[in-house]
């Protein structure tokens, strides 16, 4: 595993700025922004003063909070170009979210906002690990998707050599990673895991590969996958994080030195965690959904967008920005089995107590009859036998009775059972009747 040695001159300024000066450029870049979406994008304009507000009545950061939120909806029905704050003619390129229902999200981006993404990523890998020079294995997908092209501006702004492979193709990815010995891997945590079981089907040990650093994102993941990421690769796991409709990758990443949370980017994005079914904002220290302002995009600003994700914003440590804590599920993908709410990422941190079970796994929802039933699918290790199936599958279902309080079903898998995806994996498969 590589030593992270950071070196003061290598930031930029603003990344060590004190929180006075943050207040005063956030301010100034918000005021300017909410004028920019009153004047140039009718949704904004209208929405503004139904809800009896007008950019002029900023007058403090926490006057945000009294303009109406932005929703995924909204920019459906805007689609495909409504919510651009310039000229068609000046969006160098579109990108669009990959939703499994109705029209995609569409996300426009001018040549300035190109160079703030691709400096921001750049940012972002350095402070999850990455130096210049280093080789880059982007592994996210490309094309509509933020995740690879984001990767590959940003690591390229650093300076280090790209190597776009883009998701799929497990084997070349395997044989890749072995002949150009990459330093730095950026993946989704679960399609790593697949690229690790691929690499022991081949007879090759991970954790002597060159890869010293995994910037992983784009799907929640728990510390207890860090740890077996870690272990397993003998390298430095690190968690990013963005979205198409805010930026794309790099909105907010760990600091490789402390992966204590996620630094978010407060230079260029303001961040609000509102409850997330009356709305209010919520103080720093608290859970609830993170909703996120755009400071500097000029194409298409998001003023408060709810991005469904549930953390809580914390004081700074390696960076003075705040940190968000990891994502610990959605509240659009929260589970509600018999009245009780259960997320992904807690059935996730459970298998992992169980060694006889790999960290795939989805959980299916039924109606067989008028109650919800929940059918946790996993995989045993490979390399474990056969007969220590049931009795894991029982451990786990007790562990979820006695730590969440629901019952499942847990059906033991043999390696390969699950689904794989190189991209975000579909951890929540709902087959109940409409």
């Amino acid at each position: 595993m590589r030593d992270i040695d950071v070196d003061p001159a290598s930031l930029d300024p603003v990344e060590t700025a004190s929180r006075d000066e943050l207040t005063e450029l956030q301010f100034a870049r918000l005021r300017q922004t909410l004028q920019r979406v009153y004047q140039h994008v009718p949704h904004y304009r209208e929405t503004f003063d139904a809800a009896g507000v007008h950019p002029d009545d900023l007058r403090s950061l926490a006057d945000l909070a009294a303009f109406p939120c932005t929703t995924k909806e909204d920019l459906r029905r805007r689609y495909p170009f409504g919510m651009f704050a310039v000229p068609r003619e000046r969006v160098v390129r579109v990108h669009a979210s990959s939703g499994t229902t109705g029209r995609p999200t569409v996300a426009g981006y001018t040549a300035a906002d190109i160079d703030t993404w691709s400096a921001l990523m750049a940012r972002s890998i350095r402070a999850a690990g990455g130096r210049p020079g280093d080789v880059v294995h982007v592994a996210y997908g490309y094309g509509l998707f933020t995740g690879g092209l984001g990767a590959h501006y940003g690591a390229e702004r650093l300076g280090c050599t790209v190597v776009p492979v883009s998701g799929g193709m497990t084997e070349r990815q395997v044989m890749l990673i072995q002949d150009f010995r990459p330093d730095v891997i950026m993946v989704t945590p679960s399609y790593l895991l697949a690229i690790v079981d691929e690499m022991h089907r081949q007879g090759i040990d991970p954790a002597a590969t060159s890869l010293s650093v995994g910037i992983l994102g784009a799907e929640p993941w728990t510390g207890d996958m860090r740890t077996e990421i870690e272990s397993r690769l003998d390298m430095h796991a690190v968690d990013i994080y963005g979205l198409s409709e805010v930026m794309g990758p790099g909105v907010a990443v760990e600091c490789a030195e402390t992966k204590d949370g996620l630094h978010l980017w407060e230079d260029h994005f303001y961040p609000e965690i509102i409850d997330p079914v009356t709305g209010a904002v919520l103080p720093d220290g608290e859970v609830g959904e993170l909703v996120l302002t755009s400071l500097t995009k000029e194409a298409m600003p998001v003023i408060r967008y709810r991005t469904r994700d549930l953390t809580r914003l914390l004081p700074g440590t390696a960076r003075t920005m705040r940190r968000m804590e990891r994502i610990t599920g959605r509240s659009d993908d929260m589970m509600i089995v018999r009245g009780v709410n259960v997320f992904p990422t807690q059935i996730e941190e459970l298998l992992l107590r169980v060694p006889a079970l790999a960290p795939h796994f989805q959980c299916v929802l039924t109606r067989p009859d008028r109650l919800d039933t929940l059918t946790v699918q996993v995989e045993r290790r490979p390399g474990s036998h056969p007969d220590d199936a049931p009795a894991a599958g029982d451990r786990l279902e007790s562990l979820v009775k006695d730590v969440i309080g629901v019952t499942v079903t847990v059906r033991v898998l043999d390696p390969g059972g699950v689904e794989r995806s190189a991209g975000k994996m579909r951890r929540v498969v709902d087959n109940r009747p409409s």
